[in-house]
C-alpha cells in the first residue's frame, strides 16, 4: 500500500513536504490535494519519471499532460512564447483553477506534451500542492490521481483505492473541493479556444475584458 502521511496548510514546510520533494527529485510520483481533485506530481522534465506516469494512470500516451509551476516569472522558461492576454489572464487568474495551453519551450520533453508542441499549465491555489512547487526547481505534473476514464479522488483513501503501491507517497490534505477540475483555456490562438469548462466559467473570462471573445470547442 501507498505511503499515507497527513498534511495541513500551516506544514507545508515541513518534513513530510520534504519527503515528497526528495521522492519527486528521485523520479518517484506523489499524490497531492489541489483546489479541485488530487493530483500525481512527478518531476516534469524528468521523462522516464513522466513515462512512468502514463503506466501508472494507463492514460493514452498521445494526449498531453498539464504543468504546476510556482509563479507567473517561470512562464518564460516553460513557453517559447507569451501572448500579452495570455499574461494578462494570468496575472488575474493566478493562483486558481485556469489552465493556459501554450506553445511549449524545449526545457520541457515532448513525452509530456505527447508531440504537440503545447503544454498546459497554472499555479495551483491550494496551499499544499502551491508549497511542494515553490519548494522545487523545476514544475511538476498536475494530471488527476486516478486512473484514465474514472472518477478523480477527493480523498486520499480514494487515491490508495484506486492507485494502490503504484504511487509512492500520497500527501493527505483532506477532503478537496473536487465540484469541477480546472478549465481549460488555450491562448495559442486568437481568440483563444475553450476546451474545458471547470472552475473559471466563460463569463468570467470574457468578463475580465482582457479578450472580446473567446470560442468554444465543439468537445466542450
Amino acid at each position: 500500500m501507498s505511503q499515507v502521511v497527513k498534511i495541513d496548510e500551516a506544514e507545508a514546510s515541513r518534513k513530510d513536504l520534504q519527503r515528497a520533494i526528495s521522492i519527486i527529485e528521485e523520479g518517484g510520483i506523489v499524490a497531492f490535494p489541489t483546489e479541485s481533485f488530487y493530483g500525481l506530481g512527478v518531476d516534469a522534465t524528468n521523462s522516464s519519471a513522466i513515462e512512468r506516469l502514463f503506466l501508472v494512470k494507463k492514460r493514452d500516451p498521445g494526449l498531453p499532460l498539464l504543468i504546476l509551476i510556482s509563479s507567473i516569472h517561470e512562464l518564460s522558461k516553460y513557453t517559447a512564447s507569451i501572448p500579452v492576454g495570455a499574461l494578462k489572464l494570468a496575472r488575474r487568474f493566478w493562483p486558481g483553477g485556469l489552465t493556459m495551453i501554450l506553445q511549449s519551450s524545449q526545457a520541457l520533453p515532448s513525452v509530456l506534451t505527447a508531440g504537440t508542441g503545447k503544454i498546459g499549465i497554472r499555479i495551483s491555489s491550494h496551499p499544499v500542492a502551491h508549497a511542494l512547487t515553490r519548494a522545487l526547481n523545476h514544475p511538476v505534473t498536475g494530471t488527476s490521481a486516478n486512473i484514465s476514464g474514472r472518477p478523480p479522488c477527493i480523498r486520499a483513501d480514494q487515491v490508495v483505492e484506486c492507485l494502490g503501491e503504484q504511487v509512492d507517497l500520497i500527501l493527505d490534505g483532506g477532503i478537496t473541493e473536487g465540484a469541477r477540475p480546472s478549465t481549460l483555456l488555450d491562448v495559442t490562438t486568437n481568440p483563444p479556444l475553450l476546451i474545458r469548462e471547470g472552475i473559471i466559467k466563460a463569463e468570467e473570462i470574457i468578463d475580465s475584458g482582457i479578450y472580446r471573445e473567446i470560442l468554444v470547442s465543439t468537445q466542450n
